[in-house]
């Protein structure tokens, strides 16, 4: 598997469960850092048990589309796996390479998708795309949407939707929801601090809260400042907090300490949300989700929480003052946790992912 994605700790959980199959000898190649609009990302070493975890550099470090890891075909000559699994977009520089790596081998080859939007990309990015397409053997999209953007794009492989990543439940421990009593309802957020991730419809719906509230935040990104101009202008500064990305395994404590966690994306021209893994984190801890139409959060959440429509502040505010009620909390927790163990563990994901392999090695 080559997968930048994998230096983030929690997600290395998954590895450890696909290498616990009899079946499964893995290898993963991941770069020393990951550098994105956040900030940089550096390798965690949290789940290496049971599998190998190769570093090599990544060249263009930064650059979604052109990055690449420099040496890939000799390695993957030398290592000869049956299946080569690339976490990246069909017209990335890295996945032409990782593709073409694998034709030279006689080795299989399967890639992941989380596009779920049709994008025609100018040459060579589409020249690299229609390799790609033409030449995998398979295809992961991490959502619905993204599976049939492939097919209209002619991809005629086998395509099977599953989440990149899922969480831990033993990472993400469940915790019966507090009654709210005479303390601040309190509100999280975690992710990207950007505008299409409508940040700022949840200050304007908490600012229309009666009673105590505190709304918290995680997270990085060019949308702090006008957050927190956002906060002063509506006079809510006080009850808002921002602080930086966490470490992944910090998450859960962070999320444990939530009554309810908001995705509020709002769809883009170029984006819409395309999975919202942060929705299933929270779930798992027994944290009340409320979520935005945009995208994949209306299916992630199915009847384990709330959903309104994008950008609707009055909508949201409504939704919110509905989950002060201890009972409607409750039982959203414990639906949220009953969702994750059914659909969304490492454990279930690495089932279903080593699933495919075998389908692959069959056909």
């Amino acid at each position: 598997m080559v997968s930048k994605a994998c230096v983030v700790g929690a997600y290395q959980k998954k590895l450890e469960e696909l290498a616990s199959f009899s079946d499964v000898d893995l290898t993963v190649v991941v770069p020393p850092f990951w550098k994105d609009e956040r900030g940089i990302v550096h390798l965690e070493r949290a789940y290496t048990a049971g599998y190998r975890l190769v570093v090599r550099p990544l060249a263009l470090n930064g650059h979604f589309h052109l990055h690449f890891f420099p040496g890939l075909g000799q390695f993957v000559q030398q290592l000869r796996p049956d299946i080569l699994h690339i976490d990246e977009e069909p017209y990335n520089l890295s996945t032409w390479q990782a593709v073409r790596a694998a034709r030279s081998a006689g080795t299989r080859s399967v890639f992941f998708t989380w596009q779920n939007l049709r994008r025609d990309y100018p040459p060579p990015f589409s020249w690299m795309e229609r390799y790609v397409l033409a030449s995998a053997n398979h295809a992961i999209a991490g959502n619905r949407e993204a599976a049939r953007v492939w097919r209209d794009k002619h991809y005629r492989g086998p395509i099977t939707v599953i989440p990149q990543f899922g969480v831990d439940p033993n990472l993400y421990p469940y915790r019966e929801p507090q009654p709210l009593g005479d303390r601040p309802f309190v509100i999280g957020y975690v992710g990207r601090l950007v505008a299409e991730k409508g940040i700022d419809l949840l200050l304007q719906a908490a600012a229309q809260l009666p009673g105590g509230w505190q709304v918290r935040i995680v997270g990085s990104g060019p949308f702090r400042t006008t957050l927190e101009a956002l906060a002063k202008r509506l006079g809510i500064a006080s009850q808002v907090q921002i602080q930086p990305p966490l470490p992944s395994t910090e998450v859960p404590q962070f999320m444990r300490d939530l009554d309810v966690l908001v995705l509020p994306s709002r769809t883009r021209p170029n984006w819409k949300e395309q999975f919202g893994r942060v929705i299933v984190e929270a779930m798992a801890c027994g944290v009340s989700v409320v979520g935005s139409s945009s995208g994949e959060i209306p299916f992630v959440i199915g009847d384990a929480g709330l959903v309104f429509p994008e950008n609707d502040a009055d909508a949201l505010r409504n939704a919110l003052e509905s989950l002060r009620d201890d009972a409607l909390r409750q039982d959203l927790a414990r639906a949220g946790r009953a969702r994750v163990l059914a659909h969304y563990t490492q454990a279930q994901i690495a089932k279903e992912t080593r699933d495919v392999y075998l389908a692959m090695l069959a056909s």
